[in-house]
């Protein structure tokens, strides 16, 4: 590696692919490196300058938007149904005390307490977890589950309530959920090649969910019908004004129910 190629953290998750898969091909020529992990190690690796810029949860983004800016015109997000960010529960959700958190995307902890945390009592007992959903539920009596191994969680829902938060945020505010953005520093100088390789990057991906549902199948354990499904209905890959009003909306409720400190300005790169 040399020293001038530009670090580009992306999660790894199924919801990303349309976007890696394409950059991971397409960055060496606009002079970055990709890093991959989850969006924890991802937003970790960035606030400690070890990335140039990365993919991360929005609610990272907006803790530190004074020294981020927004890489334009791309987020992963959702309206609606997202399937991925679901919590299941062994009885009724006014009955939970002691809830497994899946933290590999803060975003998701910060959406449940803004949807549900009034409802439990303080004495509650919160607590992280391996993202294995049926330790989770055999030490709980709820669990938040993202990503990849949610896609799987069906076979866990027969006696239980789930609820999938992206829906939930829809209902309640009428708004699209943005899950993750691209996160700039401002110390990062970005020439023209990184951002129109991003752009390219969506575009191919988007024009080609079919084939790449078709080889990311298997390796997800879904049918390519279900997979193409996920990544074409309930996936927005888009940062346009639909998904910045929802950003901004989420953003306000943070700091209203004091998940925030402060109302950083968004700004873009």
């Amino acid at each position: 590696m040399t020293q001038d190629l530009i670090r580009f953290g992306f999660h790894d998750f199924l919801n990303a692919q349309p976007l890696l898969v394409p950059l991971k091909r397409l960055a060496s020529q606009a002079g970055c490196e990709m890093v991959v992990g989850s969006p924890a190690e991802i937003a970790d690796q960035l606030a400690q300058g070890s990335l140039d810029l990365g993919m991360i949860p929005s609610i990272e983004f907006l803790k530190s938007a004074d020294r981020y800016e927004l890489l334009p015109a791309v987020s992963i997000a959702s309206r609606g149904v997202v399937g991925t960010v679901l919590l299941i529960c062994n009885k009724p959700v006014k009955q939970v005390r002691t809830l497994a958190l899946d933290e590999r995307s803060r975003t998701s902890v910060a959406l449940l307490m803004l949807l549900l945390g009034e409802v439990w009592p303080s004495e509650t007992i919160v607590r992280p977890a391996e993202p294995d959903i049926e330790t989770m539920l055999k030490e709980n009596d709820a669990a938040l589950i993202i990503g990849d191994q949610a896609l799987h969680a069906k076979k866990y829902s027969q006696g239980r309530t789930v609820f999938d938060l992206s829906q939930a945020w829809y209902e309640q505010t009428g708004k699209t959920f943005v899950h993750a953005v691209v996160a700039v520093p401002q110390e990062t100088v970005l020439d023209s090649r990184i951002r129109e390789t991003v752009k390219e990057a969506k575009r191919q991906g988007k024009t080609n969910l079919s084939l790449l549902a078709k080889s990311l199948a298997p390796e997800h354990n879904l049918s390519e019908k279900a997979c193409e499904t996920y990544l074409r209905e309930n996936i927005i890959y888009d940062l346009g004004e639909e998904e910045l009003e929802g950003l901004v909306h989420f953003r306000d409720l943070c700091v209203e129910k004091g998940l925030l400190k402060i109302k950083h300005p968004i700004r873009f790169s």
